[in-house]
């Protein structure tokens, strides 16, 4: 994944899954799909869901994408599973890399008496990110902040600056993940939460290890029956065809 300045031959992901996950992922009723880079559905990944009948939700982008490949994919709308769901828009990137890159969404989800979610998928720091955090006011938010770079150009997650600019804005509680597993995200848990000590965000952040579980049942409310949720038309087009060819 990285393009340029690889310094080594290790095989992307460069950590295994730890122990318990082959029993939580064979616990799944259904799947979320951001976007269909191969870090986040590989052949394997789409096997297990086709093997298993899975119900595949996915933004307008990718449906007929993910259909092609067997899969029982739909546009996520809201009400899908008994919850409040929002596909956010993502931009893997800046500038000629994030059209590259393709199309993604993030998922807002909240259900009666638990925590809202913010799963921001992979974007930089956009208009549409600052909006459904400020709108939708998420309990918790999941970021990517491994600052993925292939090498050269910009960041293709959100930056140092940014991940530290979005802790700010989020109103209550932020996970921090997609750190020190693949070769392209230079991002360190340990330097990550020094600079979120310097700033003033350690309290309510959180930078789990591999295989630590997160509880977050104070922060559940009763209702988001009044929430703002937006449906944005999301169809395939040149960028997604232009991405598809790269891979």
């Amino acid at each position: 994944l990285k393009l340029v300045g690889k310094t080594d031959d290790l095989a992307n992901p460069l950590k295994d899954l730890p122990g318990g996950a082959d029993a939580l992922i064979k616990s799944a009723t259904c799947a979320l799909v951001t976007h269909p880079h191969p870090d986040h559905l590989d052949k394997d990944g789409v096997k297990f869901l086709r093997d298993n009948k899975l119900k595949v939700y996915c933004s307008g982008h990718d449906e007929a994408d993910l259909r092609g490949r067997g899969l029982d994919a739909h546009e996520v709308t809201d009400g899908d599973l008994g919850m409040r769901i929002e596909a956010v828009p993502a931009q893997h990137g800046y500038g000629p890399q994030a059209w590259i890159m393709g199309p993604g969404v993030g998922y807002y989800l909240a259900a009666d008496g638990e925590p809202s979610l913010y799963i921001t998928g992979d974007t930089v720091l956009t208009s549409d990110v600052r909006d459904a955090v400020k709108r939708l006011k998420p309990s918790i938010v999941v970021a990517p902040a491994g600052s993925a770079n292939v090498g050269f150009g910009y960041d293709i997650l959100f930056s140092q600056e940014e991940l530290i600019e979005l802790g700010k804005l989020v109103p209550d509680q932020i996970v921090y993940n997609h750190i020190e597993a693949l070769d392209h995200c230079p991002t360190t848990r340990d330097g990550l939460l020094e600079r979120l000590q310097k700033n003033g965000l350690a309290d309510r952040s959180h930078v789990p290890a591999d295989g630590d579980v997160l509880v977050f049942d104070e922060y559940a409310n009763a209702s988001y029956k009044d929430v703002e949720v937006k449906k944005v038309s999301m169809r395939p087009g040149v960028q997604k065809f232009v991405a598809s060819l790269l891979g």
